[in-house]
């Protein structure tokens, strides 16, 4: 049987961080000693998850195993291209207890799109890790840095003050996160050490390649079917300024689209030419509600207009849930937008 060394990678080096600095930062003792003192964890990250919600929420399980604990993660849906993580199959679509002792949410900046909130708001504890500049620190101990590019990245600096050794199976959990969060290192949020944290992982073997076809150029075939229908509809709106499409459940049903198989549908208005804003827009369960993806290619905060509908995110890359028919919907989220111009 072929042994995998953990990657001995100088965290310290790679984010600046000095021993005397790393040692008084009282938010990550207390996080330490609530997790050592929790016998019962579970792990919770925000609706339709992408790859930073799930390989977080995995890097996160795999720390806790080395800390000697028996975490669980709530992910009820995900898309099945996340498959290729490591342990992704000890993910759980329902949980064994009904209070827990600690519950951790990564990912999420606000209770109401965590997934399983009941179970977070029983907790006798709760931790947020994450790095949305709208995040309403929800929990009892608040681990949020708004400069990380990815969850992934914040991350990081944990599992050093952990003393916890990235495994390969953990470096490819980070990595996806950050190659998710960052568009595969092309956003602006991109830190230098989001590079010097990647290089040492390809220098210690992750396949780096690999992991960027799988987050990056694959998609399903529902993926495809839909953004079919979504290039025939979008609208170049605000002299073009703005790009605008949409599905429906029926485009869905057509296509058998699974969770997370509309990913990555809103960036393809923003790869057009002369689009600052592009606009995606898909129904959800109830026949009057659309889910409302947005991304900005320059200096628009899209996560500001998010927010007047009570969404949020980050200013290149935000979403809300809007009530209405497509055409209320539609009309509600231009108008802000063209404001924002």
């Amino acid at each position: 049987m072929k042994i995998i060394k953990p990657l001995d990678i100088n965290l310290n080096k790679i984010l600046g961080i000095k021993e005397e600095d790393v040692e008084e930062n009282k938010t990550l003792t207390e996080m330490l000693n609530k997790i050592k003192s929790a016998e019962k964890i579970a792990l919770f990250t925000h609706e339709s998850p992408d790859g930073d919600a799930i390989g977080s929420t995995i890097a996160m399980y795999l720390t806790l195993k080395q800390i000697g604990k028996e975490p669980e993660m709530y992910i009820p849906e995900y898309s099945r291209l996340f498959a290729f993580l490591p342990s992704s199959d000890k993910i759980k679509k329902s949980l064994s207890e009904d209070v827990y002792d600690l519950a951790i949410s990564l990912d999420c900046s606000d209770l109401k799109r965590l997934e399983g909130k009941e179970y977070f708001e029983n907790a006798n504890e709760t931790i947020v890790i994450d790095h949305h500049g709208t995040n309403t620190m929800f929990g009892d101990i608040n681990y949020v840095d708004q400069v990380a590019p990815a969850c992934a990245q914040v991350l990081i600096s944990i599992l050093q003050y952990f003393k916890i050794e990235i495994t390969k199976d953990i470096g490819t959990c980070l990595l996806s996160g950050i190659m998710t969060d960052t568009g595969g290192f092309q956003y602006q949020g991109v830190t230098p050490e989001t590079f010097e944290f990647a290089a040492e992982l390809l220098r210690k073997g992750i396949d780096v390649p690999d992991i960027a076809t799988k987050i990056l150029q694959t998609r399903t075939k529902p993926n495809f079917e839909l953004s079919k229908k979504v290039v025939d509809r979008i609208e170049l709106l605000a002299n073009g300024r703005i790009a605008f499409s949409y599905i429906n459940s029926k485009d869905e049903e057509e296509a058998k689209a699974e969770p997370g198989d509309h990913e990555g549908l809103v960036d393809i208005g923003r790869s057009i030419e002369g689009v600052e804003v592009s606009i995606f827009i898909r129904q959800k369960d109830e026949e009057n509600s659309y889910k409302v993806s947005m991304r900005s290619t320059n200096e628009i905060n899209v996560s500001d207009i998010c927010y007047l509908f009570g969404g949020g995110g980050h200013p290149r890359a935000a979403g809300c849930l809007i009530k209405g028919t497509l055409e209320q919907v539609k009309n509600k989220i231009i108008a802000e937008t063209e404001k924002a111009l």
